[in-house]
């Protein structure tokens, strides 16, 4: 899997707390493994993001990604809290 960051997705990283930063590399770590692994909750969103998707890396943090050639390259497009990100 092929995973390529976006300058919203870096741009919002740096503005984490270290821990929320450490939460969201482990969660990268698990993803790349395994993108589908319960603890991730990976789900298609809908309404403005329909065809994104999202996991989540902890309580209220998640991460806004979309596919590109059936998993190959998958774009990180934004991580934050909850009410940030949707």
């Amino acid at each position: 899997m092929d995973i390529r960051f976006k300058k919203g997705f870096t741009k919002s990283y740096k503005k984490l707390s270290q821990q929320e930063q450490t939460k969201v590399d482990v969660t990268l770590a698990v993803f790349r493994k395994d993108p589908f692994q319960s603890s991730l909750r990976n789900h298609e969103l809908k309404g403005k993001l329909a065809g994104k998707r999202s996991i989540s890396a902890g309580h209220d943090l998640r991460i806004i990604y979309s596919e590109e050639d059936e998993h190959a390259i998958v774009y990180l497009l934004k991580t934050g809290a909850h009410n940030q990100v949707y």
